[in-house]
């Protein structure tokens, strides 16, 4: 094997152990935040853990210190009581003729007293103390491997100090290749000739260490098994909430899409019964008030539909009459012949807010149909500013045209789309006061769009969510010269929603407006982003500033034309309104 084999293959295994292990937390966070359940369960074994392990440690260390205590307690008892008959086989010996016959009594009396059978084991020491002056020494004596050496220096200071008390002190031993910890228990005891002595019990703790770690092991089963029930509890206690809960969110998605005649399940007289019969309720009444609304919305769409169908024929005398008048006012005095001319001018306004009202109440009855078919968007941009030529010109208006070379193709109704360009561009010469429009055309490879922009009087702050509300004007007291039925914007809102697109505002006091028709490409397309920029104050001095100082290209890239997405190419004007341009978007960009 290569050694770069070998070194790729334990990054290989990390790699996939990393995205399995980001795989699984990424699970786990969707389940903790989609999942009511998981959240209860989980927080409630967590708790669980946290009650079980406080109150296992306290109940394990008070068992472990009873346990300690005991053995100490009983130590002491069956160490005195040895000590006291090992004093009395000291005094009561003749082995004092020499000091081999001493040491070999206090060995065999040492040896006699450990234990070595069933659960407990005693070792004995005997040593002489540092101070005993006496020059005939014993020991000292063990009568087993754990010997002086693990008698601690403190404690047979104690028994020195104190010889008259009984001392005891814990401490740890080596019994073999294992540690465990050990009663000791000192007194002293006097030897014939051979003076003071001290004598020591020592109580390996083996059985109580095993009891301990039978325990610990014990509520550590215990525990996980007491938390896994408390999981499996909250479960079940969880579902019986989340389950009506569920089903109610359920039915409530399903009202919601329309389904009205959904209710929920009520059973029973508890909490979860009174919120479904609450819900049903509420359903019941929500279903009825929409059937009312459903109804009046019914009644006034036949109503202004058959209104307008009604006015038909008195207007169509009228307008024959108004006509006749009109064709014969050379006959008649000047007043009565400007009556005439004004009585000709409100019909042609009356009889357009028929068609519009017709028009919305087919929009409001849901009976408005396309005719899609692909079409160059450029010929219905240029048939609307053709059919506004001579109004421009009669308000002096300059009608600019920014359209590509190339065709821009999309599945649209022609009719309609020239309907709202031709309102667009109306109301765009209507509040321009007498300043340049722009019409400017750009596409991408999901929509294409048109806006219109004109440097009037603008909008104030909340009016461009205002404009396509029906008979709203921005003011009322202005004269009108175009003889709008203020239904324009709002069926233009409604044929750019039927073709799944979008018509939207953008206005400044003394900056003027600029409305934006997006289209999908394809119909039934979804729409990512439109060509072209709503506020044409930012794209403007986004280009300015492309084009400062410094930059080889005076518009954007060295040698690039008008961008997509440009409200127009690039001028002298422009150039001259840079540093005004940035003053403003710096003023009012967020």
């Amino acid at each position: 094997m290569s050694p770069r084999a070998a070194t790729s293959r334990p990054a290989g295994w990390a790699s996939w152990v990393g995205s399995v292990l980001r795989g699984l937390w990424h699970r786990v966070l969707h389940l903790w935040r989609a999942s009511l359940g998981f959240r209860v369960v989980v927080v409630t074994m967590l708790l669980g853990i946290l009650v079980l392990a406080a109150v296992g440690t306290y109940l394990y260390g008070s068992i472990a210190q009873g346990l300690v205590d005991s053995r100490q307690r009983i130590a002491a008892e069956d160490s005195l009581r040895d000590a006291t008959d090992a004093q009395g086989q000291f005094d009561s010996t003749d082995q004092t003729d020499t000091q081999a016959k001493l040491t070999q009594f206090a060995t065999t009396l040492i040896n006699s007293y450990r234990r070595d059978a069933g659960n407990e084991t005693r070792y004995v020491v005997l040593t002489r103390f540092d101070d005993n002056p006496s020059p005939v020494i014993v020991g000292p004596i063990e009568s087993g491997s754990v010997g002086v050496r693990f008698i601690p220096d403190e404690l047979r200071r104690e028994v020195a100090a104190q010889p008259k008390r009984q001392h005891l002190q814990v401490a740890t031993i080596e019994e073999g290749n294992t540690s465990v910890s050990a009663v000791i228990v000192g007194q002293k005891v006097v030897l014939p000739v051979a003076g003071d002595y001290g004598l020591y019990f020592i109580y390996p703790m083996d059985r109580e260490r095993e009891i301990i770690n039978f325990i610990g092991q014990t509520f550590l089963f215990g525990g996980a098994a007491l938390t896994l029930l408390i999981g499996a509890i909250a479960f079940v206690v969880t579902r019986l909430v989340a389950d009506p809960v569920r089903r109610a969110a359920a039915v409530a998605e399903r009202f919601a899409e329309g389904n009205l005649n959904e209710r929920m399940r009520a059973k029973g007289e508890d909490d979860l019964a009174r919120l479904a019969n609450s819900f049903n309720g509420m359903a019941a009444s929500l279903q009825q008030q929409i059937g009312q609304l459903e109804n009046l919305s019914r009644v006034q769409q036949r109503f202004v539909s058959d209104v307008s169908h009604e006015l038909r024929t008195p207007l169509t005398t009228i307008r024959m009459a108004g006509d006749l008048i009109h064709d014969s006012r050379g006959d008649f005095e000047p007043t009565v012949a400007r009556s005439a001319e004004l009585l000709r001018g409100e019909l042609d306004r009356f009889e357009s807010l028929l068609s519009d009202l017709l028009e919305i109440s087919r929009f409001d009855a849901g009976a408005a149909e396309l005719e899609v078919e692909a079409s160059d968007l450029r010929g219905c941009v240029e048939r609307a500013v053709d059919a506004h030529r001579t109004l421009a010109a009669r308000k002096g208006t300059q009608l600019v045209v920014n359209t590509p070379p190339s065709p821009v193709i999309a599945d649209m109704d022609s009719r309609r789309i020239e309907r709202i360009l031709r309102n667009l561009v109306s109301n765009a010469v209507e509040h321009g006061e007498g300043r340049p429009v722009e019409v400017t055309i750009g596409s991408n490879d999901t929509a294409v769009a048109v806006t219109v922009r004109d440097h009037g009087v603008g909008l104030r702050p909340g009016e461009a969510a205002l404009v396509f509300t029906r008979f709203w004007r921005a003011d009322p007291a202005r004269a009108r010269t175009t003889g709008g039925t203020g239904l324009g914007l709002a069926i233009a809102l409604e044929d750019a929603r039927l073709h799944g697109g979008r018509l939207e505002a953008w206005g400044a006091l003394g900056e003027g407006s600029c409305f934006r028709l997006t289209l999908p490409r394809r119909a039934g397309a979804t729409i990512t982003g439109s060509p072209l920029p709503l506020s044409p104050l930012l794209a403007e001095a986004a280009r300015a500033r492309a084009g400062a100082p410094g930059d080889s290209g005076g518009d954007g890239a060295p040698g690039a034309g008008p961008r997509a997405g440009d409200p127009a190419g690039t001028s002298s004007a422009a150039d001259d309104d840079t540093v005004r341009l940035r003053r403003i978007v710096v003023e009012r960009a967020p």
